[in-house]
């Protein structure tokens, strides 16, 4: 599972129903949920919550850097709570299923200095694709 709820408990976010609700959908491993998916499932446990609500937690979970947004080939933008554990995503072609997975490893490493064209390289996002179990044919 993500540490999401007990990271956010850490840092004294204000724990109303409606923003706990949000953050235990998002909490566990391989969630990539849309917005519209957070709502849903969010709803289905608090009636009440609004779609304001769940956009404006979403983007503050964002810019507190405890959620990270996905976005892959030009499909909505995902939600990952896994902020704080490096890894790369696996992505399927036809379903757009995302899962987290933790090569061996150092991308970093694997790019050579006259690649870099003088850039202090910080990071790397690795996105795999392929097609999953249900969408590779038979």
């Amino acid at each position: 599972m993500s540490d999401l709820l007990g990271r956010l408990r850490r840092r004294g976010w204000r724990m109303t129903a409606q923003r706990r609700v949000v953050a235990e959908v998002l909490d566990g491993d391989h969630v990539h949920l849309t917005a519209d998916e957070v709502l849903a499932r969010a709803t289905a446990r608090l009636p009440e919550v609004s779609r304001a609500t769940v956009y404006n937690t979403l983007g503050e979970l964002v810019a507190l850097g405890e959620v990270t947004e996905v976005s892959t080939d030009g499909r909505a933008r995902r939600y990952d709570p896994n902020a704080h554990r490096p890894h790369h995503h696996l992505v399927c072609s036809g379903c757009g299923t995302i899962r987290d997975v933790h090569p061996v490893g150092d991308p970093l490493a694997d790019l050579p200095a006259s690649e870099r064209f003088g850039f202090t390289v910080s990071g790397a996002e690795v996105v795999y694709r392929g097609l999953c179990p249900h969408c590779a044919p038979a």
